[in-house]
């Protein structure tokens, strides 16, 4: 059985190696603005090909569900559940953004691309919330990876996206999805936070 140690290191050589930067690339590259209708076909593209085939390969299974409330987006649930797991964890985040506002970023920068400069990553996305959801899936990568494929402990995911236009229909999704949704510790991982 792996450790905590081998993990981090794991992790480490992850993200020193470039390929966290260019998981996040690839999720900052899909336009999933929910406050733009136009943009309600990037939104299913990000849960459908982005999120939930990396979410396969760390043996989840994975639905996609329609909003309760018609005209918001999907609502992504993932489970990964171990036999004889004796606790379950359930982590929350979205996957939409707020309007890309093309017009509005300075020379050389793209709300849909993201560019490094230093140490600031730019990119719509990159600090709420597809930043955090891409590093629990990383650093749940390197877990897996040291330890062998298993947890020892049961893992389900909510990734909605209509968080910018007010989580509308998430209420109703949960409390259909109740039974499903039972955990013993709530993780919720979204946007940036000044103090911890």
């Amino acid at each position: 059985m792996g450790t905590r140690e081998g993990a981090i290191a794991r992790a480490l050589r992850h993200f020193d190696g470039g390929h966290f930067r260019d998981h996040l690339a690839g999720l900052v590259a899909i336009p999933s603005t929910s406050q733009e209708p136009e943009h309600a076909p990037d939104v299913r593209r990000y849960l459908d090909q982005a999120i939930q085939p990396w979410l396969k390969r760390l043996g989840f299974d994975v639905e996609i569900f329609d909003n309760p409330v018609a005209g918001h987006g999907p609502i992504l649930l993932a489970e990964r559940l171990e036999k004889d797991a004796p606790k379950t964890a359930l982590t929350y985040g979205h996957g939409d953004t707020v309007r890309g506002l093309d017009d509005q970023w300075r020379a050389g920068l793209s709300p849909w691309r993201l560019t490094q400069e230093g140490d600031h990553w730019y990119g719509r996305g990159s600090a709420d919330n597809k930043g955090q959801h891409a590093l629990n899936l990383c650093a749940l990568e390197a877990v897996l990876a040291e330890r062998g494929g298993a947890l020892g402990f049961n893992l389900k995911l909510v990734l909605e996206t209509s968080e910018e236009r007010g989580s509308t229909g998430l209420r109703g999704f949960v409390a259909e999805q109740a039974d499903r949704l039972a955990a013993d510790v709530l993780i919720a991982s979204d946007g940036p936070r000044v103090m911890p």
